[in-house]
């Protein structure tokens, strides 16, 4: 994060390194303190059946996303607080279904989720990706969301493992490129 912060001269998250250097499945907890990664106790196999990820075919707008919600942040915008505390109280709610299981809870949480980050700036969706959201949820998605900052880059769409070769059929049909992926147990190793 440091060395990234350096290099192009931005604040940079904090939360986009320890999926990759940890592996598993984990919440991370922004604390006074410092950051906190905490691995949870999740059936990776029972997840990833229902995960149906895809690059919407237009690299993602974090620069000026990230940009406006800060700016809009440290103005003291009360909608962009409200907005992040809904964000974190949704996080906790996956985090307790995560743990038990409650893949249904956990659909409902993403969907919470993209509904609140919509409302954090303009461009964190498109048209295109709208376009994309609805093809998945017409196959049987019952939640999808960009990631990170959004205006392109990659979709993450959920639904009940039934769904899942619908949902991919839908969203290549709809010019999105399928991503072969896997939950990384094991995280970085340096040998």
């Amino acid at each position: 994060m440091n060395v990234e912060c350096q290099a192009i001269r931005v604040p940079t998250g904090v939360q986009d390194y320890r999926p990759a250097l940890h592996g598993g499945i984990a919440a991370i907890e922004l604390r006074a303190d410092g950051v906190r990664r905490v691995g949870l106790d999740v059936d990776r196999h029972e997840l990833e059946r229902r995960i149906v990820l895809a690059y919407t075919g237009a690299p993602r707008n974090s620069g000026t996303n990230n940009w406006e919600i800060t700016k809009r942040h440290i103005d003291g915008d009360r909608h962009i607080f409200d907005c992040f505390e809904r964000i974190r109280d949704t996080a906790a709610t996956m985090r307790a279904a995560l743990q038990c299981g409650d893949w249904e809870e956990v659909g409902r949480q993403i969907a919470a989720e993209w509904e609140t980050r919509k409302r954090l700036a303009p461009g964190v969706t498109t048209p295109a990706i709208d376009v994309l959201i609805a093809r998945a949820s017409a196959a049987g998605a019952t939640a999808a969301k960009v990631c990170g900052a959004g205006g392109g880059g990659c979709l993450f769409c959920y639904g009940p493992p039934q769904a899942h070769s619908a949902i991919a059929a839908a969203l290549a049909d709809g010019g999105a490129r399928l991503l072969d992926y896997h939950v990384e147990t094991e995280g970085l190793r340096l040998g």
